[in-house]
């Protein structure tokens, strides 16, 4: 009868044994690397994702501005960007009036980039204005805003 609890005891402590080796082991801090000829290169720190940079201003195209605006930008905004295009009624807050002057004037060309690049809640404005960045290049977003400062009464002035 001892015998069949020594071999138990045996059992026992092979599973132990062996779930100690698949585990690793013990102290890992003992184990040295073995040596290398060349060191090991420097990891290249992993940029943290920011915001995107507004590109410098650039002077877009009012005529190709017209018939991207016509195309994207009228349904909401309006085809004299009074604000009141055909989806107007329906959204809250209402879309930006693009004729009116008195606003539009003080806006900087970088802001409206940014505004149609990355959408209203990327300067703190409503997320309803989606972004536009993933449709439009840089440069038909450049022509939109060239397009966008004809509509304003005051006309601007830069």
């Amino acid at each position: 009868m001892m015998r069949i609890r020594s071999s138990g005891v045996w059992t026992l402590v092979g599973l132990m044994l062996s779930t100690f080796v698949a585990c690793g082991g013990g102290d890992e801090g003992t184990s040295q690397p073995a040596p290398s000829s060349t060191p090991a290169p420097k990891p290249e720190p992993t940029p943290e994702p920011g915001p995107t940079p507004t590109p410098e201003p650039v002077v877009g195209d009012a005529g190709r501005g017209a018939t991207t605006y016509a195309r994207d930008c009228a349904s909401c905004h309006g085809p004299t960007g009074g604000g009141d295009g055909a989806l107007a009624a329906a959204l809250d807050p209402k879309p930006a009036a693009h004729s009116d002057g008195n606003v539009m004037n003080g806006l900087s060309d970088a802001y409206l980039f940014k505004v149609i690049q990355q959408g209203g809640a990327a300067v703190g404005k409503a997320p309803i204005m989606a972004p536009w960045g993933g449709s439009l290049d840089d440069a038909q977003i450049w022509d939109l805003v060239a397009f966008i400062r004809t509509l304003a009464h005051p006309p601007y002035e830069p």
